[in-house]
């Protein structure tokens, strides 16, 4: 883009608006995105860009990728997106999909995003079960011995995959949580491909879970729909049996975010 048509269009841009279209550019893309990207989709000026990514940066709302060149979302527009989510209306209509899953399977269903460090209970209705396996709302959870965390993991670009499993060693949870890079790569190929991921003791002992994705427009994972027993009523196996009926409340999970 020529530079007087920049100067030209980020005058018509409100400063008050230029971050919040910066902030709105991250979060739609769902990757690292560099300050050339941003420049080309907005056509605000480069010292505009910088001056403004710094201050995000600053801030918390963006965070620098491991580039050190791009930018993702921080811990503040993170929590945004998470009050967002947890608006009354958008929660009451939530509950109801996700009573509706746990009542038909009896057992704990649970609505789980992606965080920077694992995956977080956004919400959960528990089994009329006296016996049952207490994750509370807000809990964190890891990302490669859980179903959820497995399911988001399938999700990423190659380059994030292998960033992560060679970040660091992989904390064993149980005897069964796969540790080893090249066990759990494998196990997130099967993830992708067969578009569930199951949890067999691998978090807790005595606790299976299943998980399906849960979409945006863009086909993109923004939270993951799960169920957990403890194995005296169920095994993998059995907990398969739901994965209909978790793919249609993922579904309406899906279509509620659009409205």
């Amino acid at each position: 883009m020529a530079e007087t048509d920049t100067k030209d269009r980020e005058t018509q841009i409100p400063t008050n608006l230029r971050l919040l279209l910066i902030l709105e550019e991250v979060a739609r893309r769902g990757v690292a995105v560099k300050p050339s990207d941003l420049i080309d989709a907005l056509g605000l000026a480069k010292p505009t860009i910088h001056r403004l990514l710094q201050t995000a940066e600053a801030e918390g709302f963006l965070q620098r990728d491991l580039d050190g060149r791009s930018y993702g979302p921080g811990r503040r527009l993170r929590l945004l997106s998470v009050n967002t989510m947890s608006a009354e209306h958008l929660r009451t209509a939530r509950l109801a999909i996700l009573r509706g899953v746990a009542d038909e399977v009896g057992e704990t269903c649970n609505l789980a995003i992606p965080d920077r460090e694992g995956m977080i209970y956004l919400d959960r209705v528990e089994t009329k079960w006296p016996l049952r396996i207490q994750l509370p709302i807000g809990t964190q959870v890891p990302f490669h011995c859980t179903a959820s965390g497995k399911m988001y993991l399938s999700t990423l670009r190659p380059k994030t995959l292998n960033g992560f499993l060679l970040a660091g060693k992989l904390k064993e949870q149980t005897a069964r949580s796969l540790t080893e890079p090249k066990a759990l790569l494998s196990e997130i190929k099967i993830t992708a491909e067969r578009g569930f991921s199951t949890d067999d003791e691998e978090f807790m002992a005595g606790m299976v879970a299943i998980a399906v994705p849960v979409q945006d427009a863009q086909g993109r994972l923004v939270a993951t729909l799960s169920v957990h027993a403890p194995t005296q009523r169920h095994d993998v196996g059995s907990l398969k049996s739901f994965l209909d009926t978790l793919r249609r409340g993922a579904e309406k999970l899906s279509q509620l975010l659009g409205e």
